[in-house]
């Protein structure tokens, strides 16, 4: 992981040259200013990655030659949703790129009674292809080669009307009675899908909504955590109890 790595949606064949896209061809040649002969990794979000190195560098253009894949995961073995109700400023930037790092698999960011940000229409799409992008930044960051799905933006009581069936649901309330550790481990290959609210928290009638649609209640301790604290003190906790910090 030592060669920088950049995101390429592209047919990757060993052998094959080819030119980076557009924004992984500015942060080569502008950003880190690499040059001729220096070596890279591609991964495509598929799994996998391959070993490349550079021909040619012109403005906003990076033409490299591919090598070897290899058949490289860095994925938990947890398959965790998180439905991340909208946070204000640049707090649901950091929330994305952390919660890649921490081997989430999907990210819904929702609209909850509190949540300050309201976004819809064109602007709610423009900021889930952003989030997107934060995505794949991360992944470039952390080694991971499959790219984590963000969904739309949605209510979050239109999301919680969706049947499902067979998934571990969990959400934060500093109140709840249970915690990781009394919870039996999800069995093997189910899904978790782990519930955090806006600044405020998840309202009243939420938290008894998200209930009746089968998410359990856990604390994390006696502290009330923010919001950008919660999701990302929950994958951590989640992983080390279920999955591959143990």
């Amino acid at each position: 992981m030592n060669a920088p790595r950049f995101f390429c949606p592209l047919p990757l064949v060993e052998g094959a040259a080819l030119d980076l896209p557009e924004d992984a061809a500015r942060h080569a040649g502008r950003v880190l200013r690499l040059r001729a002969g220096d070596a890279l990794t591609l991964f495509d979000g598929r799994g996998g990655e391959v070993d490349a190195v550079i021909d040619a560098v012109a403005r906003d253009c990076v033409s490299v030659r591919l090598g070897a894949r290899h058949a490289v995961e860095r994925e938990s073995p947890l398959a965790i949703t998180l439905v991340q109700a909208l946070q204000t400023g640049d707090k649901m930037d950091a929330t994305v790129q952390k919660a890649v790092e921490l081997g989430v698999s999907r990210i819904v960011p929702v609209v909850s009674r509190r949540s300050v940000l309201r976004l819809d229409g064109e602007r709610a799409r423009r900021r889930a292809a952003h989030w997107r992008g934060v995505a794949v930044a991360a992944c470039e960051q952390c080694g991971r080669n499959r790219v984590p799905e963000i969904e739309e933006i949605v209510a979050l009581d239109r999301w919680l009307a969706q049947p499902v069936s067979g998934v571990r649901r969990l959400m934060l309330v500093p109140e709840a009675e249970a915690v990781l550790l009394t919870l039996a481990p999800p069995t093997p290959g189910q899904a978790i899908e782990l519930l955090i609210g806006a600044e405020g928290g998840l309202a009243p009638e939420e938290t008894a909504l998200a209930t009746s649609a089968g998410f359990c209640g856990v604390r994390l301790g006696p502290r009330v955590l923010r919001t950008e604290t919660a999701g990302m003190a929950a994958l951590a906790a989640i992983q080390a109890v279920w999955g591959d910090f143990a």
